[in-house]
């Protein structure tokens, strides 16, 4: 279930990006992937740092995938921007 948890972070957050200049490597998809794959990261690290099953959900299951859904959007956003600088507008 935390997988299901973290997976839906991601995807809540990623909501947000339409916020956001489009200068995502891969475009909107991917700020989805790097959304996804930074909260599942995250929220795992917690589940293994507190020593708590897959099973086990609660506030803070959620709570542990933010950081990492914003820091896999930041990484996407980063190299977005360097591929724009070094190859000019697509």
């Amino acid at each position: 279930m935390a997988v299901v948890v973290w997976v839906t972070m991601g995807v809540g957050l990623w909501h947000f990006t339409v916020f956001v200049p489009d200068r995502f490597r891969g475009g909107i998809i991917g700020a989805f992937v790097g959304a996804v794959l930074g909260s599942m990261v995250s929220g795992a690290l917690w589940q293994m740092a507190t020593g708590d099953s897959i099973g086990t959900t609660d506030v803070l299951t959620a709570l542990a995938a933010v950081p990492g859904c914003l820091l896999g959007l930041a990484a996407v956003y980063a190299l977005g921007v360097r591929d724009e600088r070094l190859y000019g507008e697509a």
